[in-house]
């Protein structure tokens, strides 16, 4: 699948500061870029550095007041849509290094808080089915609605409220498949037909010794999502993170589906 990627970001920034920026569509596994273009106007200084396990970068960038961003690329996703019925979940000890640390819980993604749940509600089956029942259950249960959440809104929150934003569904989804002993993680990504249009927030989880992408909001499938960033929540995906107050200017993000 082809598609365009736009993106038009402008913050001012209340006081002087550095910014880390994470837009990319990253050269990763199932995917390939094309025409890329990044520009921020004057800068004070630019840096990059690798993303989480190594997928796509993160641009740190030093500015005195206003920060501007217009990127664009062509992608091609080629990585194929998982049969998740057919996959197997992996022993412990049979786990990559990288797959472990995914099991445990984090500042948005309290595992440890649903596996009683998870053990009663889908302790009847294993693996890849396993994960479908949980993104069915989610899905299902969940009301998309913007600003009902926040930047403190936790897996938990989101369970108790039973409504939240493609973040909230993704950060309940990673819990609940932590808690089932299935390693999961955040992913950042563009997917065409998202609503509204945005950077998206999605889950990958670890079976048979790769990752696959999910998506419990229903907007996107796999084959469908150009990779952005990965990490445990959306701490280590967010596509801006500054150290200093910003206001908002113009946000736009595109991601257009091509014959």
């Amino acid at each position: 699948m082809r598609m365009k990627v736009e993106v038009e970001l402008s913050y001012k920034l209340l006081t002087p500061g550095p910014a880390i920026l994470a837009v990319e569509a990253a050269g990763a596994f199932g995917q390939e870029i094309s025409n890329a273009t990044i520009d921020f106007g004057p800068v004070e200084h630019l840096a990059r550095v690798p993303g989480e396990e190594g997928i796509g970068e993160k641009i740190i960038i030093r500015t005195a007041e206003d920060l501007r961003c217009n990127y664009s690329a062509s992608v091609v996703v080629t990585r194929p849509r998982p049969v998740f019925e057919r996959l197997t979940a992996m022993e412990m000890d049979e786990m990559s290094g990288d797959a472990l640390r995914y099991l445990l819980p984090s500042r948005y993604c309290q595992a440890e808080r649903f596996v009683p749940f998870v053990n009663q509600r889908f302790g009847d089956k294993t693996g890849g089915a396993k994960v479908m029942a949980i993104r069915d259950w989610i899905s299902q249960r969940l009301d998309y609605v913007s600003g009902v959440s926040n930047a403190s809104t936790t897996a938990a929150d989101t369970f108790l409220e039973r409504r939240g934003v493609c973040r909230d569904y993704a950060h309940l989804m990673i819990a609940l498949c932590r808690a089932a002993q299935i390693p999961a993680r955040i992913a950042s990504v563009f997917a065409p037909g998202v609503e509204p249009p945005d950077f998206h927030a999605v889950a990958e989880v670890y079976l048979e010794g790769t990752w696959h992408l999910i998506d419990p909001t229903g907007m996107a499938e796999a084959d469908e999502m150009a990779l952005i960033a990965v990490g445990r929540d959306a701490v280590d995906v967010a596509f801006l993170t500054t150290v200093t107050a910003t206001e908002l200017q113009t946000q736009t993000v595109k991601a257009i589906r091509q014959l």
